[in-house]
């Protein structure tokens, strides 16, 4: 049950409890109060094999407080580029503070703030023990002999003051272990950092792990992996090999190398689906599924990822600029960060020979049909809604159809210009003119400069009817500019007529078409289906089935399933569906002027 309550922001007594277990009561609590200021801030965070084992993580902050007034100390409630609120906090426990060797008096200012009087100036150490159990690549996760940081989980700021102090980190860990992080190392296992910015943007690989690396434009790239031997050599040199072929491209594209060195970070775990990475300045975290290394979307992840350190890191929408950490951030221009970062490295895939112009349309087609499939959603409302976690199928849209909205603007910048110019100059100037200036780019930059590269053409129509409303991308009219064009073909053959997810057991059904062969059979959701016609359904031949009765319709066809822990038997007769297979395609009667398009798109070339 909600309550509501209208007192909340009235100032309140906070209670406390001292180390002898007495209760004190501190001063009323004054909504917007600043911490007294600190200086000569350090980090101390300790990972052993002990705290392996009971899965936690040590952290003592020290500094120095000019007066007695008291210090406000919060943990971040959320991770830039991860948009959500993790509420780091509760994850606390063991939490004290100390100074001349003596406890001081502390308490919750709010849920993620803790209130310290320190009567005096001095030095205070705070101690904290943090609960590292959830495998997230925001958050920070331990494992025996592994542990991965991230320091807005770790790392306290002073509440309502400026984040431009330096300070630095210490790793106490075991003598074998490694250390691995893009921060600047300033002594023995012992790191600096400029800003809190830069503090808590620089995650850390502490423990067992693999190390390997490669040089690209100057920059050396490491890839460090987890679980040892989880990469072995040929692996790690493919996808070191990978990189080296799109980073170039995306420097190219952006016009600058922003980094000195780059970190990529990979954890495999057998557990895991899929794969999800978080970027940082200059450096990733992938978690990635252990059966799933191999898979071409490990590459397209890593160039997604390393394209932010130029699209979100640095060039980023003035409501995200600075970066908050008290509370959510949104914006209407996610579709930008997440989705034309996700355009760049489709485009550095194929413009460095990862992969080729087929692969390049397949993708992009399979983002055309996602988007097709979802509920229509403005752009500008899917980038807002990111922190709501929508379930009506909309709360990643801003992805794909960000991502088909860059390739739009592309093919029209560049149609105007007759290929003089093209979307790399809207990015490489507002990168020039507002990050590289210190600050965050607004809409009229954003479209100002769009106007600009396309020689003047006004896109206030785009812009009302693909951004800010809901009316269906324009193709027909667009892909032809960039010769492409998109074929049906259309095909009959056998289909259950259901909806299915993997399961250990089997193929889960999530969805029945009433018309179907499984609903003739009387098959449900929820129902497990164990065999198709004697083959298993854990055998990838399953599937076979359709060809064998490719012109059979009609034939009855044994399923074997299990409904609520009981197996069961039916027998349904084979149905057909017509199936409409869309294919996106060069298209062979192109104009001129609609090749050199295609080719500076594939390219990333322009008309010199």
């Amino acid at each position: 049950m909600i309550l509501s309550r209208a007192f909340v922001l009235m100032a309140v007594a906070v209670t406390v409890i001292s180390r002898d277990g007495a209760a004190q009561v501190l001063e009323a609590r004054t909504p917007g109060a600043k911490s007294a200021p600190i200086a000569d801030v350090r980090y101390a965070v300790t990972f052993k094999a002990a705290n392996g084992v009971e899965r936690v993580v040590d952290v003592a902050m020290t500094f120095t407080v000019a007066s007695k007034e008291p210090v406000l100390l919060s943990l971040p409630v959320w991770t830039p580029g991860s948009y959500e609120v993790s509420n780091y906090a509760r994850n606390v426990t063991r939490f004290g503070a100390k100074a001349r060797g003596k406890d001081l008096r502390w308490g919750k200012y709010d849920p993620d703030t803790w209130r310290i009087v320190t009567e005096r100036a001095g030095e205070v150490v705070v101690t904290f023990r943090y609960r590292a159990d959830s495998l997230d690549n925001a958050f920070t996760w331990a494992r025996d002999e592994f542990a991965l940081l991230n320091g807005t989980s770790l790392f306290l700021y002073p509440a309502g003051r400026q984040l431009e102090f330096p300070a630095t980190v210490t790793i106490q860990t075991e003598d074998a272990w490694r250390v691995t992080t893009g921060m600047t190392q300033s002594g023995p296992r012992t790191w600096t950092a400029p800003t809190y910015h830069e503090l808590v943007d620089h995650p850390f690989f502490v423990g067992s792990f693999d190390v390997d690396s490669t040089l690209v434009n100057g920059v050396w790239f490491r890839l460090s992996t987890y679980p040892v031997g989880s990469v072995n050599a040929p692996r790690r040199a493919k996808l070191l090999g990978q990189i080296s072929k799109f980073i170039p491209k995306e420097i190219a594209a952006m016009r600058d190398v922003p980094w000195k060195r780059y970190e990529v970070m990979q954890i495999a775990d057998p557990d895991f689906g899929g794969m999800s990475a978080l970027e940082h300045e200059n450096s990733n975290v992938g978690i990635v599924g252990s059966t799933m290394l191999d898979e071409e979307f490990v590459p397209s992840v890593y160039a997604h990822e390393i394209f932010h350190s130029f699209n979100v890191k640095r060039l980023r929408p003035s409501d995200m600029w600075p970066y908050r950490y008290d509370a959510a951030q949104p914006t209407p221009w996610l579709w930008v960060s997440e989705g034309i970062t996700d355009y760049y490295a489709d485009l550095a895939l194929v413009r460095g020979g990862v992969t080729n112009e087929p692969r390049f349309l397949a993708t992009t087609k399979g983002k055309i049909g996602h988007v097709n499939q979802t509920a229509p959603i403005a752009l500008e409302d899917a980038s807002l809604q990111a922190w709501l976690h929508m379930t009506d199928g909309t709360s990643d849209i801003y992805y794909d159809k960000g991502s088909l909205a860059g390739l739009a603007l592309d093919i029209m910048i560049r149609d105007a210009s007759d290929n003089a110019t093209s979307l790399d100059d809207v990015m490489s100037e507002l990168y020039a003119a507002d990050y590289k200036n210190g600050r965050g780019f607004t809409a009229a930059d954003w479209w100002g400069s769009v106007s600009r590269a396309a020689r003047g053409a006004n896109f206030t129509e785009f812009r009302e009817k693909y951004v800010s409303g809901r009316e269906p991308f324009a193709w027909s009219a667009w892909l032809p500019k960039a010769g492409w064009r998109v074929t049906s073909d259309t095909l009959r053959e056998p289909r259950l007529g259901v909806q299915i997810a993997q399961d250990s057991a089997g193929l889960r059904v999530t969805f029945v078409d009433p018309t179907g062969a499984a609903a003739a059979a009387g098959i449900q959701p929820g129902d497990v289906i164990t065999s198709v016609d004697g083959v298993s359904a854990s055998d990838p031949a399953w599937q076979g089935w359709r060809q064998k009765y490719a012109k059979r319709e009609g034939d009855p066809l044994p399923i074997a399933l299990v409904r609520g822990g009981r197996p069961m038997k039916v027998t349904t007769v084979v149905k057909f569906a017509t199936l409409i297979n869309d294919k996106l395609e060069s298209d062979p009667n192109a104009s001129e002027k609609a090749r050199r398009i295609r080719d500076g798109i594939i390219k990333g070339e322009t008309r010199k």
